[in-house]
């Protein structure tokens, strides 16, 4: 091989090592990976809703000088589209938009993360809202200031009481990061750790940011750990003759293997992407033609068939992961009926 030649390989090999390397350390790309780095590590299962693109998918004109009916009129429409089931903030949005000076129709995006130990709610403020208005307002309403500035305000449910009906109770205790991050949980041990990861001086929840990956850009979605998704998504949750169904089914279709984690999120244009990652990429082209005859076949413990609900528009598998596409029949809920269980095509 020309010297030549041979550099100019060494070269091109080195830049694209680099670029790697670069890629890693700048940890995941989308917007639902990002957050949930920045989530607890512990974290099992997470909940998303970015609502600056559920806004530009409704064509929505709500924004800071809305009023609390406008944004609750917002997070209807929402509904109805499926894209705020994965919220902790829709049920009290006119609330929280009057009283604390950010809402579903001003936010960039809105996740919460929960494990065993705790809950925290992580709010991506973007450029409609800044954390010295959320300052003044919680100062305002009670919340106990902390000596640091991303400090604990602590409040607590007479405080959350006081400022108006429905919020939740992740919102009793809140930490301000940077100039746009909120950090909220019903425990003020849990949310000072919480607020490490939120800096990057504790580890995220990067096994469940590298599965959300596949999900690319979801306007809302669930995403959960294998122990998590087998327990909660399990055909153990049916009676006995669903189970009994399930059971011949999944024969039927060849078998699956159990689940190392799970997600689903609904894209621009209302279709939905389901991710069921297996423990060994060697079973993950089996799972996926398993798994897709089960997506368009009867729905035991849910009842009916899922045809009734959305048509498997394709599935694939890549590495662990098994990808299946799903277009929801109109009116249909995907998201927020599939993502709790028994449901047949998630079975570990």
């Amino acid at each position: 091989m020309p010297r030549r030649l041979l550099a100019v390989l060494v070269a091109a090999v080195v830049v694209a090592v680099g670029a790697v390397v670069v890629l890693r350390l700048l940890g995941p790309g989308t917007p639902l990976a990002q957050a949930l780095a920045r989530a607890p590590e512990a974290t099992s299962r997470a909940s998303w809703t970015d609502w600056a693109a559920v806004r530009r998918e409704l064509g929505a004109d709500v924004g800071p000088g809305s009023s609390a009916g406008e944004v609750e009129a917002f997070v209807d429409d929402a509904f109805a589209r499926d894209l705020s089931s994965m919220s902790a903030l829709g049920t009290s949005a006119g609330v929280i938009h009057d009283e604390l000076g950010f809402s579903p129709a001003t936010i960039a995006w809105e996740l919460l993360a929960q494990s065993t130990d705790g809950a925290v709610e992580v709010i991506g403020l973007g450029d409609q809202a800044d954390t010295d208005d959320v300052a003044d307002r919680l100062r305002a309403g009670g919340w106990s200031e902390p000596e640091d500035d991303e400090g604990v305000w602590v409040g607590g449910p007479d405080v959350l009481a006081g400022v108006g009906p429905g919020l939740t109770p992740e919102l009793q205790h809140v930490a301000l990061v940077g100039d746009d991050l909120v950090l909220a949980s019903d425990q003020v041990p849990y949310l000072e750790r919480a607020v490490e990861s939120a800096r990057g001086d504790a580890d995220g929840a990067h096994v469940l940011a590298h599965l959300a990956e596949t999900l690319e850009e979801p306007l809302a979605a669930a995403v959960y750990d294998g122990a998590y998704a087998c327990e909660h998504l399990a055909m153990g949750q049916a009676d006995a003759d669903a189970q009994s169904e399930a059971d011949q089914l999944v024969e039927a279709a060849g078998g699956v293997h159990p689940l190392s984690g799970f997600a689903m999120g609904v894209r621009r244009g209302g279709d939905v992407r389901a991710v069921l990652e297996v423990e060994d990429a060697d079973d993950a082209a089996q799972d996926a033609e398993a798994r897709a005859r089960l997506a368009a076949g009867p729905a035991p413990g849910q009842g009916g068939d899922f045809s009734d609900r959305f048509a498997v528009e394709a599935a694939a598998s890549d590495g662990r992961e098994v990808v299946l596409d799903l277009v929801p029949v109109e009116g249909s809920y995907v998201l927020s009926d599939l993502t709790s269980g028994p449901v047949l095509f998630a079975t570990c």
